[in-house]
């Protein structure tokens, strides 16, 4: 009885809002029930109650895709990019295992001498370096060229002098055309630290790409300068939330050194705030207010392990003995920063330091040698992530000689989550004019046919409502 009295109730709520519609003047030709909302004002005195668009509707229906991110990270220890460099460049980013998204940081950038952190910054490093990204990712489709972004773009909010975005060289226009082409659509520099993030233009024309915006936490000498610190990424892919952070931690390998880093790792967290607009305020303003999240970088983390313990250890390739002396895995472990979030195995050798570009010997392991630095080989340059439906693929080092540092990467697998409207609510669109305006030549065998039409689609609301248990 009390089914069939809310069924009533239905009927009449909507027969009143649908008679209320007929007395508008300059109706449109197609209208949806989706319209009806808490006090709008075009309510009639006699539609008694409301009739909600929360009352009716199903929850959005998801689905979930996935994406292929690779994230890399780079000290180039202050040498600017030649010529030469994509070779590197192109066995760094594995373009024959392509990804969707590249996301790369780099570390000294520029040589980390007074003028360079405590003077302006200075775009045209960085642009250099896009153009190289640009033109190893595109090497097959000819070479884009570079522009700086003076004022926002479609994508990016919060950008400044040093963001860029991908422009079309024109003397290539008519052979780009291609969904495997990248396009720069976020990029930030801080002293030596930078981030340059690139999506394939099929990703860019399937899902909605929105609110990317950057931030940049300088806490190096005094703990506000940017010969430390971190630039972050913040970006919306569908209905999932990904923030990037590419940080360059303390160096030292002396005992409690490791403090300074925590220290630092928890300023990044607490100082990095994406900025807020009226129009996206549901988007996420901290890093770990996001769903998916990628922090790599130089982080310096050292080993707890005498340098001649530490070197017999690489030259047998133990690498699972030599990660038990990790200062970062520890952490890890213990909680002391990172709590939960997660690595992949490392399998690789130490990433620091060289002795110089053209060999693969690490420093001090020639003690005669004059002016060289004795340094305990160590994991500096790592790649850590936290949030669910995130998949490693692969975690590697590449043997560019081109600094002090090898460069790291890391393929992922990510899940995206895409919302559709799927609704209990029928939607009335393209109805004709005629059997919505009683003024449009409708005799009484029309308005009888109107009458079963209302009462076949209240018909159809209330039962598609009590099938999906979506009670008054």
């Amino acid at each position: 009885m009390e089914v069939e009295n809310q069924k009533s109730r239905k009927y009449q709520k909507l027969r009143n809002w649908f008679n209320s519609k007929q007395k508008e003047e300059d109706r449109p030709s197609s209208f949806s029930l989706n319209e009806i909302q808490d006090g709008a004002e075009d309510q009639s005195d006699d539609y008694e109650g409301n009739l909600s668009l929360r009352s009716l509707e199903l929850d959005p229906c998801i689905s979930i895709n996935e994406l292929r991110i690779f994230v890399g990270t780079w000290n180039v220890a202050g040498r600017s990019p030649v010529g030469s460099l994509a070779v590197d460049l192109d066995e760094w980013l594995n373009l024959k295992n392509a990804a969707d998204i590249y996301v790369l940081g780099f570390q000294e950038l520029v040589p980390l001498k007074t003028l360079t952190v405590i003077g302006a910054e200075d775009p045209a490093v960085a642009t250099s370096w896009n153009q190289l990204i640009g033109k190893t990712l595109n090497a097959k489709f000819g070479c884009p060229w570079m522009t700086p972004v003076l004022n926002s773009s479609s994508l990016l909010s919060s950008c400044d002098d040093n963001s860029y975005q991908y422009v079309e060289n024109p003397n290539t226009k008519g052979g780009n055309k291609n969904n495997d082409k990248y396009t720069l659509v976020a990029s930030k520099k801080m002293v030596g630290v930078f981030i340059s993030v690139w999506l394939r233009e099929e990703v860019l024309r399937k899902y909605s790409v929105s609110n990317v915006r950057v931030c940049s936490v300088a806490c190096g000498v005094m703990g506000y300068l940017g010969n430390k610190g971190s630039v972050a990424v913040s970006m919306s892919i569908e209905g999932t939330s990904f923030c990037f952070v590419a940080a360059h931690l303390a160096s030292g390998e002396k005992k409690g050194d490791e403090g300074r880093r925590n220290h630092q790792v928890a300023e990044i967290f607490r100082r990095t705030s994406f900025s807020r607009t009226t129009k996206h305020h549901h988007y996420p303003l901290t890093i770990l207010g996001h769903d998916r999240i990628f922090w790599f970088g130089d982080l310096n983390y050292r080993l707890y392990l005498e340098d001649n313990f530490a070197r017999n250890l690489i030259r047998k390739q133990d690498w699972k003995a030599l990660q038990e002396f990790d200062q970062l895995q520890k952490e890890l472990e213990e909680g002391g920063v990172f709590e939960g979030w997660k690595e992949g195995d490392i399998e690789f050798a130490p990433t620091y330091k060289y002795s110089s570009s053209t060999t693969n010997r690490y420093c001090g392991s020639l003690p005669n040698r004059s002016g060289e630095k004795q340094r305990t080989p160590a994991w500096c340059d790592r790649i850590l992530w936290y949030g669910k439906g995130v998949e490693q693929l692969n975690y590697f080092r590449s043997e560019s000689k081109f600094s002090d540092h090898r460069p790291v990467s890391a393929l992922f697998s990510t899940q995206i989550e895409i919302k559709s409207s799927s609704r209990g609510l029928m939607e009335l669109h393209n109805v004709p004019q005629t059997l919505l305006n009683p003024k449009n030549g409708m005799n009484r065998g029309e308005e009888d046919g109107k009458s079963s039409l209302l009462s076949l689609l209240t018909k159809n609301v209330v039962d598609a409502n009590t099938n999906f248990g979506l009670k008054g």
